[in-house]
């Protein structure tokens, strides 16, 4: 079984929307998630774990997230810097809320440099998901990808460009449901976009090489039509080349 301990107990019914916060140790090549709500929704990792199977690269993931926690929350309370600190992972992909504002802006760059020396010390990369903002706030996308691209470059890290793929996404089909019922949190089509273009950057497999239905490794599916699936394929392939 590829799971790590921190996701082994979460069972089928309530996989996609749990909070996880343990300190498991990294499996010799594995991709830490380390955020809130935007990574769980859905279990984000989890399909990262999935499209990377299907695609024949696999990866191994584990998460530690929860609810509103900034990257300086994660830094007070401690879990994802000791299992930072225990190694074993390749990249560790730092998210927290949008950051558009000038002040959440310098937090988060603030945060990512102080995670990225504990991440080089164990021998792995950091990288930044790119996230969105409100439903309410569509003015506000071109901030938040600046917000994290800034981050990523500061520490000449990764950078995946959600931000922007959710964006291409809706310039091919406006009716896409990338948002959840809440308008902030992703729904399937959201989450699936933004495991497709982590997956292409970390592996270089295509998106258009990824299914529309996904097999967590918890054993849950996600499943897409296949017209919305090709859709979100383009989009992350544009993403990519912004």
């Amino acid at each position: 079984m590829s799971r790590l301990a921190a996701l082994a107990l979460i069972t089928a019914a309530c996989a996609s929307d749990m909070p996880r916060s343990t300190a498991p140790p990294g499996p010799g090549n594995g991709i830490l998630f380390v955020g809130n709500s935007l990574t769980y929704t859905q279990d984000l990792p989890g399909l990262v774990e999935g499209l990377a199977s299907a695609v024949g690269r696999p990866l191994q993931t584990a998460m530690i997230a929860l609810p509103g926690y900034s990257l300086e929350d994660h830094w007070n309370q401690g879990d994802a810097l000791r299992s930072i600190d225990r190694g074993g992972w390749s990249v560790v992909v730092l998210q927290q809320g949008p950051s558009s504002l000038e002040e959440s802006r310098v937090l988060l760059r603030r945060d990512t440099a102080r995670f990225d020396q504990r991440v080089r010390a164990v021998g792995a990369r950091t990288a930044l998901f790119s996230v969105w903002p409100e439903s309410s706030r569509p003015a506000a996308f071109p901030a938040v990808a600046e917000s994290y691209a800034l981050a990523a470059a500061d520490v000449g890290g990764i950078y995946f460009p959600v931000t922007q793929a959710w964006l291409n996404a809706w310039e091919r089909d406006p009716s896409l449901p990338l948002y959840s019922a809440d308008g902030f949190h992703p729904g399937p089509h959201g989450s699936y976009l933004a495991a497709v273009v982590i997956v292409g950057v970390l592996t270089g497999a295509p998106p258009q090489s990824m299914p529309a239905r996904v097999l967590r490794p918890d054993g849950t599916m996600l499943s897409l039509p296949a017209d919305a699936a090709i859709v979100l394929q383009a989009a992350a392939v544009a993403g990519a080349a912004h």
